[in-house]
């Protein structure tokens, strides 16, 4: 299924019948293949240029298409071929369903492919950024073993239970970052609006100022004064930041330290391994050999710290090292998910092994990010509430000692 040369990725400006002007991003062997996929989805060439691998596109538009759409496409395929309805003209109803332009386009190319005689798992290949390794794996085997509408039902099965634990991870992190955002807000406005007003009257009173209050008050002329120059130097570190984030080395050194944080650290090894599991579960149990599911999992593991773990063990594995020694040698899983590798290979029975083991990592994933919510949760409102306590403090403990003074 490789290709003949090497697909290039190509940022494109294109024309349709109305001179409506669009851009975007595909892979390509060259630029008449490029235009020919075009003309495909009736757009036409402008003009293009090649982009290198790491190039930074910060300011192009999203070549990725949802998990979702990609879901749905595999179920509502499976039905299609289980019904009986050919690929081709499977591919020509799916094409034509509500699903995103660059989606419907991708499908417009494919059904064009698969008309003129590549098998669909090539045509799936020529679109490695929408369709995974995984998925073209598992395609081609569906083809090949005659069982394609059992296979694309299993896709939808891994793609929709992998998707459904990454929103419970986001949707984790929801609350806390509400409190970050919250207890940020709630700085600014004493420091900004509260803070002034009772350093004028302060001021008016004369009285001596403890260390504490002249530091609260002197950071809030600044940044009442240099609010601009703040908010321009916030914007360009959020730039600089995102930026660094697209190098491999600091993906890789944010990748490594999520996964030895106490708390976050476990809600990482559990999500990896759930889908490690989930991945490798399936892709054996539909028929591809142990070595290429691994080369596959390779991809998606999702963290790059792991990854490299990964690639280690999967080495020495293809130089016939077991999979559970290989695994533990390297430190990439937990040791009960090595433990149920080791008794598949035992047993002979690897696939249904690491499929029933998906069901606890799943729970050991909601677990775990219900304990790190319960613990980032009071340490913000601490946070918060200390901010808050010394600003407090700072301003009224002037006025506090006025009134004790006019008291006495």
């Amino acid at each position: 299924m490789a290709d003949k040369e090497e697909l290039k990725k190509y940022k494109y400006t294109a024309v349709d019948i109305n001179n409506k002007k669009s851009t975007g991003i595909l892979l390509a062997a060259n630029e008449a293949e490029l235009r020919k996929m075009l003309i495909e989805t009736n757009l036409y060439l402008v003009s293009s240029k090649v982009l290198a691998d790491n190039a930074v596109t910060f300011f192009s538009i999203s070549s990725k298409v949802k998990v979702s759409e990609v879901t749905t496409f595999a179920r509502e395929f499976a039905i299609m071929i289980n019904a009986g309805i050919p690929i081709v003209d499977s591919l020509d109803t799916l094409r034509s369903q509500p699903y995103s332009g660059l989606f419907r386009r991708v499908l417009n190319i494919v059904h064009n492919d698969v008309r003129s005689g590549l098998l669909l798992s090539e045509a799936f290949a020529k679109h490695k950024k929408i369709f995974p390794e995984l998925f073209i794996s598992m395609t081609y085997v569906g083809e090949v073993s005659g069982s394609l509408d059992t296979i694309l039902n299993e896709l939808a099965d891994y793609y929709e239970r992998d998707n459904k634990i990454k929103r419970k991870a986001k949707s984790a992190l929801v609350y806390p970052t509400i409190l970050a955002i919250l207890t940020l807000g709630v700085l600014v406005i004493l420091v900004v609006f509260i803070i002034p007003t009772f350093k004028s009257t302060l001021e008016k009173l004369d009285v001596d100022m403890p260390p504490l209050t002249l530091a609260i008050l002197n950071i809030s002329d600044f940044f009442k004064e240099n609010w601009k120059i703040v908010l321009l130097a916030l914007l360009v570190f959020a730039l600089i930041m995102i930026l660094l984030f697209r190098l491999n080395k600091v993906k890789y050194a944010w990748d490594a330290l999520k996964a030895k944080l106490p708390v976050i650290g476990n809600v990482t090894t559990s999500l990896i391994a759930s889908r490690f599991a989930r991945g490798f579960g399936t892709l054996i149990a539909s028929g591809v050999d142990v070595v290429k599911s691994l080369e596959i999992m390779g991809d998606i593991i999702g963290n790059r710290y792991y990854q490299k773990k990964f690639l280690a063990a999967y080495q020495d594995i293809k130089e016939g090292h077991g999979i559970a020694e290989a695994f533990e040698a390297h430190e990439v899983f937990p040791k009960i998910l090595i433990q149920m590798i080791a008794i598949g290979e035992k047993t002979g029975s690897l696939d249904s092994v690491i499929r029933r083991t998906t069901g606890y990592f799943d729970d050991r994933v909601e677990t775990a990010l219900t304990r790190m919510t319960s613990l980032l949760e009071p340490t913000i409102i601490c946070i918060m509430g200390a901010i808050v306590a010394v600003i407090i403090l700072s301003v009224f403990s002037p006025l506090l000692s006025i009134i004790s003074t006019l008291g006495g």
